[in-house]
């Protein structure tokens, strides 16, 4: 049975129960357990949705990234499937999503996805969890100097994303802007009586 894993990442009241200590811890472990996977320092995506709670899960998700030395582009506010495109299109080893979706405001959660932009592997979480319980092995490899990890703030990157948004979905917006002109054209007579 999982500890902090539910079947959609980890969700909980921030600041009480996801706290900034356990999503520092989260994300460190996190780090460690993409390093062990690959043969190169990992770059990792972060982005989040507005909840009030964001700014401070963030943070402590970059502090637990960077402490590792791991290296992150913090995208800001941003939808979660242009989280998992750019993942995929900027080949980071993995990303996160600070949100909890249609949980009530109190609540914020920690979504990773992997290097293909989908839901990590169940494998990965437990590797996660297993860290989380051993934690005190895991400061061993605290990174130091220059090995700590660099964060990038990158906001523009959405536009990527809406490039590819409209480029796939290019005629059903055209389709839905003529709809939009003719309703408004045939209501806006309206606005005038």
């Amino acid at each position: 049975m999982r500890k902090y894993f539910g079947t959609d990442g980890i969700r909980r009241i921030a600041n009480t129960e996801l706290t900034p200590e356990l999503v520092y811890r989260v994300a460190k472990a996190g780090a460690y357990v993409f390093s062990k996977h690959s043969n190169h320092t990992p770059l990792i995506l972060i982005g989040k949705d507005t909840r009030l709670s964001g700014s401070l899960i963030e943070s402590s998700m970059i502090a637990g990234f960077l402490s590792y030395g791991a290296n992150v582009i913090n995208l800001g506010v941003i939808p979660t499937p242009a989280v998992a495109y750019l993942t995929k299109k900027m080949q980071a080893d993995a990303s996160v999503v600070i949100s909890a979706s249609h949980n009530s405001y109190e609540y914020n959660g920690i979504k990773f996805f992997s290097n293909k932009g989908t839901k990590i592997e169940d494998s990965l979480e437990e590797e996660i969890e297993d860290i989380l319980d051993n934690f005190d092995k895991l400061n061993e490899h605290s990174a130091v100097g220059d090995k700590i990890g660099i964060c990038e703030h990158r906001e523009d990157l959405i536009n990527d994303y809406l490039d590819f948004f409209v480029k796939n979905f290019k005629e059903e917006i055209q389709k839905n802007m003529d709809e939009n002109v003719v309703v408004r054209n045939r209501y806006s007579k309206w606005c005038y009586i």
